[in-house]
Order: C-alpha cells, then structure tokens, then sequence
C-alpha cells in the first residue's frame, strides 16, 4: 500500500521551518464543511415538497411508520425529516468514542481523509435517496455515514493543535470548533441559492445541490486534511517556558490513557458539565424562530396582538423577523467559541465553566420576566450571551480535558466525552419540545408555555455548576507510568524530528508566508460572506 503511504503519521511530522498557524486554517477547512449539520433544516422544506413540488402529497391517513418510510409515492413529513438532526449528533458522538483512540495512533491526516470520505460518501448517498425518494437512504448516507464523518473530523484536529499552542490551548481548540458553529452561515446560503438553480417544474432541486455541496466540500475537506502536520515529540514553541508543575494543580504536565478515564471521578464530572450546558443550550437553538413569534407575537410589528391574533401575512412578516433573531444566535454562538475559549486561558477553564453556569442560571430565571414585561431588545441580549456561552462550552473542553488528562491521548478522550454532546443532542430539543406541548395542552398561553422551560433549564445549570466545583486534579494513581507513556508514544509513532529513521520527514524548509496567508484567506473569505449574509438576515429584527 506504498501509494497511500503519505497518509501515515509519521509521514505527517513537520520540520523544523514549519510555520505551525498553517494547522488552524486547515482544521477550520474541515470545520466549515461538517458544521453544515446544523443548517440541513434548510433542506426539510423542500423535501417535504420533493413529489407535489408545490404542495406536499399526503400519506393515506391509515399508513403506518414503516409504509412511510418506504414510500414512493407520497411526501415525507417534517418530523421525519429532523430525526436527521438527531442522528448526526448521536453518530457524531459515537464515531468519536469508538474511533477516539484510533485517530492518536494514526495520526489526524487519515481521520481527516477518511471524515471526508464518510460526510462526502453520505451526501452521495442522501442524493440517491431523494432522487429515489427512500428516507433510509438519507439517513443511512448523511445521519449514520455522514455522522461518523462528523465524529472523525470533529476530533481530528484536537490533540494536534493542543500539541501544536501548548500556551494557548484555549484559543487554538476556539479557533478550529469556531469552525464548526461556522459551517451552517456558509453551507444554508449556498444550499439555497443551489436549490434554487437546480430547481425545474419537476424537481425541487436538493438531490442536485447534495451531489454539489458533496463535491466542493470535498474538495476543502481533503485540502485541509493533507496540511495537517504533526509536531515532533518534545517540540514547544520559540521563547516559551512550560509553567512549574506545581503552579497550578488543574494543569498536569502527565498523561492518563484514554482506555482509563470511564473509571475517573473528574472525567463524569466534566461529562456532565459539558451535557447540562449543552442540553441547556441546544434546545433553545432548535426552537428559537418559534419562541420568540409565540412569546412577543405582533409586538414584534408594534402590534398589541397575540400570536394566535395575527393573520397570515402578518405571521409571514414575524417568521421574517425570527429568522434573524436565530441568525444573530448563530453569530454569537460562533464567536462565543473563539471569545470563551481564548479567555479560559488566562481565567482558568474551572472558572470560566463557573461564569457560563452562574451567568446561565441568571439569564434564564430573569427569561420569563422580561418575556412578560415585553422587554424585546433584553430578552434577544440575553439569549445572544446563553448561546455565546453554549459555543464557548465545546470550544473550551478539550483545553480543559488538556489540562487535566494530559495532551498524550487528549483527541480520545474529547472523543469519549462528546457522548455528552449525543445524550444533550436528544434530550434538549425533547425537553423543550415536550414541555412546551404538555402547557399548551393544559391551557397555557403560548406567550407563557415556555417559562416552566426557562426555569427547569436554570436548574439544570445549577446542576451543572455543582459538577464544576466538584472538579478537583486527578490523581496519581490514574496517570501513565514512564513506561506506559513509552509504549503508548511507539503506538502513536511519535519521534523527534531529527530521528527520521529511514522516513521522509515533511516540512524540513521554512513555510512560505504566502501559504500560510492563502491558507487563512481560503477559510476566512467564505466565513467572512456567510457571516455577512447572516448579519443581514439578523438586521431584519432591529428595523
């Protein structure tokens, strides 16, 4: 298998000249293309209308789940549809923790080739689903196969910029998970504009943009798999002294293997931390165009009606102004994770874990309140810093499991530790969903279904805050002996740069600028279009 042979890691070991902001830039590169997960609602619509074109074509009311699934001959619903979002977390998590330990090993140039052969591949496959017009496809292809693509490159580029800014993990882990925040405000416009240029009077046009969407995103997802580079063991950057071991305790300068840490207290505890704020965070996310239209209804028209009150265009104007309320936590949601995670490295992750829950808990118990009072511009603040804080938490927790496992195996563990991330994914949109439901059909107004929400999610942050404290060092017994720590590194083909033994070592001369700057503008100038695009759409909720 020599052809495949500048996969391997130890081919993947940069020289001394290499210039190591190259590495950001090619993990958001992935970032920017999985992240389009969380803009694949812009896709529900259509296809709902993939068969009627215009106007969906109704199952027979006596189809049972199974006829549905394998029909032909009718469109599928909505709620179909969004078990994909379910799916692409579960799996994402999953693939994470089964394959964690793999990617240490085999270094983040594979995982990053083998992401894009999955979210790609399932893409494809999601295209023949709806050009034959079989859900399984779909979420065979983009929620089981896309999901694992999803897992790998999430985690691919973890370990080695961890490795890579030593002294600033926090910003480096911010900048690439940045990425993946990121990928809905570029992936949702470009969807649409192709959807509407594939569009004919027979096709809504989605199989056509997945078999798109799955060329250029490859295209991107391989160019930033083959820049990734690897440091060689013991590097650390110009000018840097590592701080004293004993200068603060949360932070070991040992390593635990990732096999051990279901048996370690501080791992749970860190698990549960990450699941409330995500669980908190999540279904405000997914339910946010609906809150706000059903608590403020025509006042956002300056109009003293309910929601129930308005007529059709009126609800088209308020959906109008709710698609930018949910652009604008898009946007803070994005910076939250560079903002956040670069504070936590001078403030500590336990302390800025400790802001996002006491912070939290405020937000949402003053929600209901200013929800009542009709305090529009306060009400959209808040919920711009809780999903600020939401990012924040994923980019700040591999920093955080850094420090308090060590950076040998540190992709595993976040590997291990997003199945938080799949727990959070079914159980918050659920627990806001079903809430909502259960007041509405007790008689509740829809302006008030959602403080019991509010309240039961500042409790979960309680909780989560109880967990933070509660976070201490890990203790010796857990870590790596020398010779563990030997083995492990001999599995991880790690070597000095000098001790090429035979193998070609990449990078040996100096990093052009210009590279390094071509790699940041390929990112940045899509990202800066999305964002723009997004700012735009946002604008709409202040005029």
């Amino acid at each position: 298998m020599a052809l495949f042979d500048f996969l391997e890691k130890e081919r993947t070991v940069a020289g001394a000249g290499f210039n190591r902001w190259l590495v950001p830039p090619a993990a958001l590169a992935i970032h920017l293309c999985i992240g389009m997960a969380y803009g694949f609602s812009v896709f529900w619509l259509p296809l709902s209308k993939a068969l009627g074109i215009k106007e969906s074509l109704a199952c027979a009311a006596d189809s049972g789940l199974l006829e549905r699934i394998l029909s032909s001959s009718c469109d599928w619903q909505i709620s179909m549809l969004g078990w994909m979002y379910t799916m692409f977390f579960v799996f994402l998590g999953l693939s994470a923790w089964l394959f964690g330990g793999w990617l240490e090993h085999a270094g983040p140039r594979k995982a990053g080739v083998v992401s894009a052969l999955c979210w790609c591949g399932g893409l494809v496959i999601s295209a023949l689903g709806v050009y034959q017009h079989q859900i399984w496809l779909m979420w065979l292809g983009s929620g089981v196969i896309g999901g694992i693509g999803l897992g790998l490159g999430y985690i691919s580029p973890v370990s080695t910029l961890i490795k890579w800014f030593p002294d600033r993990r926090g910003m480096a882990t911010g900048m690439a998970i940045m990425g993946f925040g990121g990928g809905a405000v570029i992936g949702a416009p470009l969807a649409d504009k192709l959807m509407k240029y594939f569009a004919t009077a027979s096709s809504v046009g989605v199989w056509q943009t997945f078999l798109a969407m799955a060329a250029i995103y490859f295209v991107f997802m391989m160019a930033g798999a083959l820049a990734y580079r690897v440091p060689p063991a013991g590097w650390k950057p110009a000018g840097w002294t590592p701080p004293a071991t004993n200068g603060n305790a949360m932070i070991t300068s040992r390593h635990v293997h990732a096999s051990k840490v279901w048996g370690i207290p501080q791992f749970w505890l860190v698990w549960w931390v990450l699941c409330l704020n995500v669980t908190a965070g999540i279904g405000i996310l997914g339910m946010a165009s609906p809150l706000l239209q059903e608590i403020f209804g025509g006042q956002l028209l300056h109009l003293p009606l309910s929601f129930n009150e308005l007529d059709t265009a009126q609800k088209a104007q308020i959906a109008a102004i709710a698609a930018g309320f949910t652009g604008l936590l898009s946007l803070f949601n994005i910076g939250g994770r560079f903002f956040w995670a670069s504070c936590s490295d001078y403030l500590g992750r336990k302390a800025t874990y400790g802001i996002f829950f006491v912070l939290g808990v405020a937000l949402y118990a003053l929600v209901p309140s200013l929800a009542n009072s009709g305090l529009l511009p306060l009400f959209v603040l808040f919920f711009c810093v809780i999903l600020s804080m939401y990012g924040g938490g994923f980019a700040t927790v591999p920093a955080y499991l850094a420090d308090l496992f060590g950076t040998q195996m540190v992709g595993a563990i976040h590997g291990r530790l997003l199945t938080a991330w799949s727990a959070a994914g079914v159980f918050g949109p659920m627990l806001i969903s079903y809430v909502r439901e259960y007041q509405i059909d007790h008689g509740v107004p829809k302006a008030q279904a959602y403080d019991i929400t509010m309240y039961v999610l500042a409790g979960l942050l309680v909780l989560g805050l109880i967990c933070n404290l509660l976070v201490r060092p890990v203790a010796d017994r857990h870590f790596m002996t020398d010779a563990e720590l030997a083995a492990e590194k001999k599995l991880a083909h790690e070597r000095d740069a000098a001790a090429s033994n035979g193998a070609a070592v990449t990078s040996t001369g100096v990093t052009s600028p210009l590279a390094v700057a071509f790699g940041w503008l390929a990112v940045g100038i899509p990202l800066a279009i999305g964002i723009a695009l997004t700012v735009q759409k946002a604008s709409v909720l202040f005029k």
